[in-house]
C-alpha cells in the first residue's frame, strides 16, 4: 500500500475547532488559552473542576526492546485512541513533545506516523507552544546565579569541585559535554570544568512532568540540590533564591497543550522525551485532567517496557498516584529479527535485504526480548496487551510466530494497522486492551520508599534487567552514601543506560544473562524527587550523525516547511 508521507497526510488533515476537540473531554472554552489555530494550552484550574468527575481506564504504551529506527510507540498510541473512539468510547491520549535535537538529529519528527499522528506536524516538532524553551531558560538561569554567587563572594561556602549543577541546551551539540566556562578576565567570572546537558534531561523538565500543580512545582525547583558546600551540606536553588524566578518562567510552560490526532482524537502533549536519560514520561499534570474526562486515557512511555514503563510504574505512579489498568507493548517483525543477532540495524540506513524475506524461523529466534519485556510488565500486576505493530515489508508467518509467543506467555495479542489505516486499522488492538482492562488492577510498585538505594538500584538491575548484580565505581559509592546521609535515601531511582538493550551493553540483544550492571555516576535530582544511576558509556548531551535530519530540514516558496519524516 503506498501511503503518503507523514507531513502530506499531516497537511491533508481536516482540523476541527479546538474548542471542538475540547468539549469531546467535556473541557469547556473557557480553560482553553489558544496558541494560534492548531494548538491551546489548558488551564490548571481543570484540575479543581473535574476533580469530582470518575476516573477514566489508564493504559500505557510501551515496547520491546527497540531497533535504532524506534518501533512505533507514539502511533500505536495514537492509532489506539483513535480506535476506542470508533467502538464508542471517549478517549484521549498523552504524549510528550519532542526535542528538537532528534528532531534535527538521526530521528526526524516524533509525532507518530501515517494515519495516526499528532497534527499538525510542523507545531509539534518545532517549538509548540515553547515549553522546552522556558525549561531550558528557567535551568540556566539557575546556573548563571550559581556561578555569580561565586563570583560575589561565595557566602554559602560552595565548594567548586563539588558543583553537580551544568546548563542545558535542546539541541545535539557533543561539543559542550565538556567545556571551561569562565575564561577571559576577572569580571568574567572564575573559571571552572562543567558541561552541556539536552534539554529533555534536565531535571527542570523532570519537575515539570512530575509536578502535580504550580504551587507543586515552586516546592520542587526550590527543592533542585546544584552543589555541595565544603563541609558536605548540600545547596539547592532556594538557598541561591533562584526558585522563584525559574517559577515564573516556568509560569505557563506548565499547563498542557491540547492538539488532536489525523481523526481529531484529543492530544494532550506536555513535557519532554528521552527515556534511556530521563524517565521519559508525559506529565502527571495532563494525566490528571485527561483521566478525568476520558472513558479510556492512552499514555506512552519512552523506549521499552524496562526503561520508560518501569520509569512510569516506579517514579510516575508513585508521584500522581493514578494506578495503570492495562499496558500495550509494541513489537515489530523488524526488531524481533533484530534480536535474533542475525542481522544489523543501524540508524538512517536501509534494513539488510535478507531481513525483509519471510522468516518466521528469525522472529521466533529474538523471541526471548519479547517474553523479557511481558514478565516485566506483569512485574507490576499490570495485563499486558501485545500489540504487533504491522509494517508493509511483514508477512502473515510472521506475525504468527509473535502471535505464538505471545499467548504462549499467556498475553493477549493482536495485529494492528493503525499506520496505514488510522483508527480502524487498530480495532482489535482496541477490543484486546478493553478486555484487559477490565480484570481488577493488581498493579503494585517494584519497591518501597524505606528501601535504601543500592536496593533500589539492584532490584530494577536483576528483575527487570535480568543482571547478575552490579558493580559501582568509587565516586558512584561516594555519592550513594552521601545521598543517604542528606536524606535522600526515601527516593525511587532513574537509572540511565542503554535503550538498545535489556543490558547497559547496546550490543547485547535479547534477554542476555550472565552479566552485571555498571554504574559509574549517581546524581540526584532531589527537586524531581529521584537518584539518577548513570551506567555504561551514557551520554547526557546527544551528539548529531554524519548526515542529521537538519540537512534536509528546509522552507520553500510558499513558506511551507519541507523534509521533517
Amino acid at each position: 500500500m503506498n501511503v503518503p508521507s507523514d507531513l502530506d497526510i499531516s497537511r491533508a488533515t481536516a482540523l476541527k475547532p479546538l474548542d471542538d476537540v475540547a468539549a469531546q473531554l467535556g473541557i469547556g472554552q473557557h480553560l482553553l488559552e489558544p496558541y494560534g489555530h492548531s494548538v491551546a494550552k489548558i488551564s490548571l484550574d481543570a484540575i479543581d473542576e473535574l476533580a469530582e468527575r470518575p476516573q477514566g481506564k489508564y493504559v500505557v504504551v510501551s515496547a520491546i526492546t527497540p531497533t535504532p529506527l524506534g518501533e512505533g510507540k507514539t502511533t500505536t498510541t495514537v492509532g489506539l485512541g483513535q480506535a476506542l473512539r470508533h467502538l464508542g468510547k471517549v478517549s484521549a491520549v498523552a504524549v510528550r513533545q519532542p526535542s528538537m535535537g532528534p528532531t534535527f538529529g538521526i530521528k526526524g519528527g516524533a509525532a507518530g506516523g501515517g494515519y495516526s499522528q499528532v497534527v499538525p506536524m510542523e507545531a509539534l516538532n518545532l517549538h509548540l507552544t515553547g515549553d522546552m524553551h522556558a525549561v531550558t531558560a528557567a535551568h540556566n538561569l539557575l546556573a548563571a546565579m550559581l556561578d555569580n554567587h561565586l563570583h560575589k563572594g561565595n557566602q554559602l561556602g560552595i565548594d567548586e569541585h563539588r558543583i553537580t549543577w551544568r546548563r542545558v541546551l535542546d539541541i545535539n551539540d557533543r561539543d559542550l559535554r565538556n567545556i571551561v566556562t569562565g575564561l577571559g578576565g576577572r569580571a568574567d567570572g572564575s573559571p571552572r570544568q562543567t558541561g552541556f546537558d539536552i534539554t529533555a534531561a534536565s531535571e527542570v523538565m523532570a519537575v515539570l512532568a512530575l509536578s502535580t500543580s504550580l504551587r507543586d512545582m515552586r516546592r520542587r525547583l526550590g527543592r533542585i540540590v546544584v552543589g555541595y558546600t565544603r563541609d558536605g551540606s548540600p545547596v539547592s536553588a532556594e538557598d541561591l533564591r533562584a526558585a522563584g524566578a525559574m517559577t515564573v518562567i516556568m509560569r505557563e510552560a506548565i499547563k498542557p497543550n491540547l492538539m488532536q490526532t489525523t481523526e481529531n482524537t484529543p492530544v494532550l502533549v506536555h513535557a519532554g522525551p528521552f527515556g534511556n536519560i530521563a524517565h521519559g514520561n508525559s506529565s502527571v499534570v495532563a494525566d490528571r485532567i485527561a483521566s478525568r474526562c476520558s472513558d479510556y486515557l492512552v499514555t506512552e512511555a519512552g523506549f521499552g517496557a524496562d526503561m520508560g514503563a518501569e520509569r512510569f510504574f516506579n517514579i510516575k505512579c508513585r508521584t500522581s498516584g493514578l494506578r495503570p489498568d492495562a499496558a500495550v507493548l509494541v513489537a515489530t517483525v523488524r526488531a524481533l529479527k533484530a534480536h535474533s543477532g542475525r542481522y544489523k540495524v543501524v540508524a538512517g540506513r536501509p534494513l539488510p535485504s535478507a531481513m525483509l524475506a519471510e522468516n518466521p524461523d528469525d522472529v521466533l529466534a529474538g523471541a526471548d526480548n519479547l517474553r523479557k519485556q511481558i514478565e516485566n510488565i506483569r512485574l507490576h500486576g499490570v495485563s499486558p496487551v501485545v500489540a504487533v505493530n504491522a509494517f508493509p515489508t511483514d508477512y502473515a508467518s510472521e506475525h504468527d510466530a509473535i502471535r505464538q509467543v505471545a499467548e504462549e506467555e499467556g498475553a493477549r495479542v493482536a495485529v494492528s494497522n493503525h499506520y496505514t489505516e488510522g483508527g480502524k486499522g487498530a480495532l482489535d488492538l482496541a477490543e484486546a486492551v478493553i478486555e484487559a482492562a477490565e480484570e481488577p488492577s493488581q498493579f503494585r510498585l517494584l519497591y518501597p520508599d524505606s528501601a535504601d538505594l543500592r536496593t533500589k538500584i539492584e532490584t530494577i538491575a536483576t528483575r527487570v534487567y535480568g543482571a547478575d548484580g552490579v558493580t559501582y565505581e568509587p565516586e558512584a559509592k561516594r555519592a550513594l552514601a552521601d545521598y543517604e546521609a542528606n536524606g535522600f535515601g526515601n527516593l525511587p531511582v532513574c537509572i540511565a543506560k542503554t535503550h538498545l538493550s535489556l543490558s547497559s551493553d547496546p550490543k547485547l540483544l535479547g534477554a542476555p544473562t550472565g552479566w552485571t550492571l555498571p554504574v559509574r555516576e549517581v546524581r540526584a535530582s532531589v527537586g524531581a524527587g529521584f537518584i539518577y544511576p548513570i551506567c555504561g558509556e551514557m551520554r547526557t548531551m546527544p551528539g548529531l550523525g554524519s548526515q542529521p535530519a537538519a540537512e534536509r530540514i528546509d522552507i520553500d516558496d510558499l513558506g511551507q516547511i519541507t523534509g521533517l519524516s
